[in-house]
C-alpha cells in the first residue's frame, strides 16, 4: 500500500477520577457523532461474541417468560448481531444505532429495523411517540461510549415500561484496574464503571439494580439487572449478589485514590517490558507483526511508541478496516491470510480479550515455529 500524505490530530488521554461518586471519565475531544458516525466495527466478526449474545437472549427468554408480544429495544445494536437471536425467538425487536452505515448493514443482512440514532431523552421520547416503549431495554458495551451519561439514563427511565428490565453490559474498572488493562482506555470510551458509580447515577434517575452478574468478557465485565423503583421490591427482588459485588469493589479500594495512582505506575512498568520486546526482537531480526485492528490496538501501539519500522503489519478479519492504516503509527492492515504468506516469527494478539477464539483459529502460526504474545496483564510469549 502507498503511505498517503496526510495530517492525522492527535489527543491527549488522561483519565479523571471524582472523588464523590467515583466516576472515572475522559475530557470530550470530539464529538461523538464525528467517532460514530461512520463506524469501522462490526460485531459479527467475532464468533465468539455471537455466541456469547446467543446465550443472553436465551437466558433472558426463559428467565423472564418472553414471547411475542415483548418488545425487545437494543442501544448500539450494531449489525444485529445480538437482535437476531430475539427475532428467531419470534420476539419484537428494534434496534438505536448512531452509525448510519451499521444501521443499514443490520437492516439488509439480518432484517433489523433501527433508528440512527445517538440515545438519550430526545430518542427516548421518539420511541414512545412511536408506540415502542420497551419490555426489554438492553445494550452491551455502550455505556461506557456516551459523554453524557445522565441524559442517556435518564432516557432509558422514558423509554421502559413500568414493569420493564434493563440490562447493560460494561467492563467492570475494578477488573480494568487488577489486570492492567490500560489498553481500553481511549477517546472512544468517556467513562470507566465500577458498580457503586452506576448504582448511584441509576437512583438518580428513579433506577434500581436488582442484580448484576460477573462476566468474562472484555477482560472482566458487569451485567446489571435494573428496574424503575416503583417495581423494586414487588415485581424484582433484590439479589445479594448486587451487595457482594459493592463489598468487594469496596475491598479492592474503588473508593481510595490511591488505588487509582498505583495503577498509573503499574502501567507505566508493563508499557517499558512491552517497548524492551519489540526492541530485543528487532535487533534479533525477527518479524513481528499484529492481530486486532481495534481501539485498543491503537492505544496500545501508540503509548508504546510501536512504529512501522517495528512491527510489519496488523491483520483484523473485518474487510472494512483492511487497507487502511493504524492510526498515528502507520501500521497497515490487512486480512489474516496474509500470516500465512509471510509466517512471521511473532504474533502480537492485540485483541487479547479474544486470544482463545484467535489462537485456534490462526493454530497453523505454529508450523514454522511462530509464537503468540499476549500483552495484557503481563507480557507473555506462548511457546
Amino acid at each position: 500500500m502507498d503511505l498517503p500524505v496526510i495530517c492525522e490530530e492527535s489527543y491527549p488521554l488522561k483519565v479523571r477520577v471524582c472523588s464523590q461518586c467515583l466516576l472515572s471519565q475522559l475530557e470530550q475531544f470530539k464529538a461523538p457523532d464525528s467517532i460514530f458516525g461512520n463506524y469501522a466495527y462490526l460485531s459479527s466478526y467475532s464468533s465468539s461474541w455471537v455466541d456469547h449474545a446467543r446465550q443472553y437472549c436465551e437466558m433472558m427468554r426463559d428467565r423472564f417468560g418472553y414471547g411475542p408480544a415483548t418488545q425487545v429495544i437494543e442501544i448500539a445494536s450494531n449489525d444485529g448481531y445480538l437482535l437476531q437471536h430475539f427475532k428467531k425467538m419470534g420476539l419484537k425487536v428494534f434496534g438505536v444505532e448512531p452509525a448510519e452505515n451499521i444501521a443499514k448493514i443490520a437492516w439488509e443482512t439480518k432484517g433489523i429495523p433501527s433508528m440512527p440514532k445517538f440515545f438519550g431523552v430526545d430518542a427516548a421520547i421518539d420511541l414512545v411517540e412511536s408506540g415502542r416503549s420497551a419490555d426489554l431495554l438492553m445494550g452491551n458495551n455502550v455505556l461506557a461510549h456516551v459523554p453524557d451519561i445522565n441524559d442517556f439514563v435518564a432516557g432509558l427511565a422514558i423509554a421502559l415500561k413500568p414493569l420493564g428490565v434493563i440490562t447493560f453490559e460494561f467492563p467492570h474498572l475494578q477488573r480494568l484496574i487488577e489486570y492492567n488493562q490500560f489498553d481500553t482506555i481511549y477517546h472512544e470510551h468517556f467513562s470507566y464503571l465500577s458498580l457503586l458509580t452506576v448504582k448511584k447515577i441509576f437512583l438518580n434517575h428513579r433506577l434500581e439494580i436488582f442484580d448484576v452478574e460477573e462476566l468474562d468478557t472484555h477482560g472482566g465485565s458487569l451485567r446489571i439487572f435494573a428496574c424503575h423503583q416503583d417495581a423494586f421490591g414487588g415485581a424484582f427482588d433484590l439479589s445479594d449478589r448486587v451487595g457482594d459485588v459493592l463489598s468487594e469493589e469496596r475491598r479492592f479500594g474503588m473508593e481510595d485514590m490511591r488505588t487509582y495512582a498505583e495503577f498509573n505506575y503499574k502501567v507505566e512498568e508493563t508499557k517499558s517490558k512491552i517497548k524492551k520486546f519489540v526492541n530485543e526482537a528487532n535487533v534479533s531480526r525477527k518479524k513481528i507483526v499484529c492481530y486486532g485492528a481495534a481501539a485498543k490496538g491503537v492505544t496500545l501501539i501508540n503509548s508504546c511508541g510501536i512504529t512501522a519500522n517495528q512491527v510489519e503489519y496488523v491483520v483484523d478479519k473485518s474487510p472494512h478496516k483492511q487497507n487502511h492504516f493504524m492510526p498515528g503509527s502507520r501500521i497497515p492492515i490487512f486480512g489474516t491470510e496474509r500470516i500465512f504468506e509471510t509466517r512471521p516469527d511473532y504474533v502480537l494478539i492485540l485483541a487479547w480479550n479474544l486470544k482463545d477464539e484467535i489462537i485456534t483459529e490462526m493454530k497453523g502460526v505454529r508450523e514454522w515455529g511462530g509464537k503468540f504474545v499476549v500483552p495484557i496483564p503481563e507480557l507473555l510469549v506462548l511457546d
